[in-house]
């Protein structure tokens, strides 16, 4: 298979540790904060980068401190910067993780999260299979130039992960990504809340008929439930967690691995269960990256 395009967000990630989320008016001591490179797409792309599966990663880069903390972050891991936007700050997400490992976002948008088609220019589509996007981006005022780059390359299979703020994208916006059939990711929150559904798989059915494609919804513990595009459906049971740092980054890795495995010609099925260790590995250590050590070895091709 041709390589996988990625377009979407590099921001940095302000990880704030502490016992539970403030109240109001309380005063807090954080156990510590950390700075690294994140957002949904860098995410994907860095389990790409780490199973060296066929890529490239379109993101746009800002100015401002965190936008010089992303471009020299990238330079230090031998990432190409293919965009940079010089009259934009770059933005940040405050990730405030609690005792328990779960997590709670506050993003402060800027460059990292907007798209022009003439950025697009000197990577042909016809070079891609897969394009991965997610709904942070579609959520902005560019978000119409990106789908409709997308409804010009039709040749491209989109991959869509709407995110937990997919419900607030508009009406016109959500049906135009819908109307490109594009596989959808989503969690089982996530998938309740776009189809109005009461469990899962009454949601996948409902999804896709909507996308009329495969329909993967991540559910934590129990695993992944897929609704492929020909009617086969699945539950894959999750990998055990022995010691959770936190969930940040963990459904980004899930997808980023299915990418990598569907660009090496790996079955769905298979991509899925590996993509359910690689989320489980990303749970098992703080922050989105996962280190090289950690990473479980790719399914073998049959």
């Amino acid at each position: 298979m041709k390589p996988a395009l990625i377009i979407g967000s590099t921001c940095v990630d302000v990880i704030i540790s502490l016992d539970h989320l403030p109240k109001t008016e309380e005063n807090l001591h954080p156990h510590s904060q950390t700075m690294a490179l994140g957002g949904c797409a860098y995410n994907v792309a860095a389990v790409m980068r780490l199973l060296h599966a066929p890529h490239t990663f379109i993101s746009p880069v800002g100015t401002g401190a965190y936008g010089d903390f992303v471009e020299n972050q990238m330079a230090k891991q031998h990432i190409p910067v293919t965009v940079r936007v010089p009259d934009q700050e770059n933005g940040c997400c405050y990730c405030l993780v609690e005792s328990t490992g779960e997590r709670t976002f506050l993003s402060l948008h800027g460059a990292e999260y907007t798209f022009q088609k003439s950025w697009m220019e000197p990577y042909p589509a016809q070079n891609y299979d897969l394009t991965y996007i997610c709904g942070l981006e579609i959520e902005e005022p560019t978000g119409l130039s990106l789908i409709e780059y997308l409804e010009e390359h039709r040749e491209l299979t989109v991959c869509y992960a709407p995110g937990p703020r997919g419900v607030n994208i508009p009406q016109e916006k959500n049906s135009r990504i819908m109307d490109l059939h594009p596989i959808l990711h989503i969690n089982e929150q996530e998938a309740l809340a776009l189809s109005n559904q009461e469990d899962h798989e009454t949601a996948a059915f409902y999804l896709q008929k909507r996308t009329k494609n495969t329909v993967i919804i991540t559910l934590g513990a129990k695993g992944a439930y897929c609704l492929e595009k020909n009617g086969q459906n699945y539950l894959i049971p999750s990998v055990p967690v022995k010691k959770i740092g936190d969930t940040i980054g963990a459904g980004d890795a899930h997808i980023g691995a299915i990418l990598a495995c569907l660009t090496m010609d790996i079955p769905l099925y298979e991509a899925i269960a590996y993509a359910n260790q690689i989320s489980a590995a990303v749970v098992g250590v703080h922050g989105a990256t996962l280190p090289p050590e950690a990473l479980p070895p790719l399914p073998q091709l049959s």
